[in-house]
């Protein structure tokens, strides 16, 4: 079982930058497939990015095309964090973002379905003001 915290949220203004950060307890993290979602008022949670596991140390990272470009996923085995960096941040960004983890493989390929996750985060705050 993996317990995840996030850490790093805030307000910045549009343009600028963030990181998140996950941390995640378990002495099996490089195992797992690790996930950020992100969810607004009102709205659905949604697929922000991903890095998936595909054995041994492959690990592939994917991303919601609204993010692409603009945000990297990356993952640190050694101190069981995954984190997210932000970038060119618009207010369209402002939800609450989630980390997320599986040992799970998606059966059509794809990291994006919340679904897929078993480990869920309390979330951290991002506002972005334009």
């Amino acid at each position: 079982q993996v317990h995840l915290v996030e850490s790093g949220g805030g307000l910045v203004q549009a343009g600028g930058s963030l990181r998140l950060s996950c941390a995640a307890s378990g002495r099996t993290f490089s195992n797992y497939s690790m996930g950020w979602f992100r969810q607004a008022p009102g709205k659905e949670r949604e697929f922000v990015a991903a890095v998936g596991w595909s054995g041994g140390n492959i690990y592939y990272a994917y991303y919601a095309d609204s993010v692409k470009g603009r945000f990297t996923i990356s993952r640190d085995n050694a101190k069981n964090t995954v984190s997210l960096q932000m970038n060119s941040l618009k207010p369209e960004d402002t939800a609450v973002y989630y980390c997320a983890g599986t040992q799970r493989r998606p059966v059509s390929g794809t990291y994006s379905y919340s679904g897929l996750y078993d480990y869920w985060g309390q979330g951290t705050q991002v506002t972005i003001s334009s």
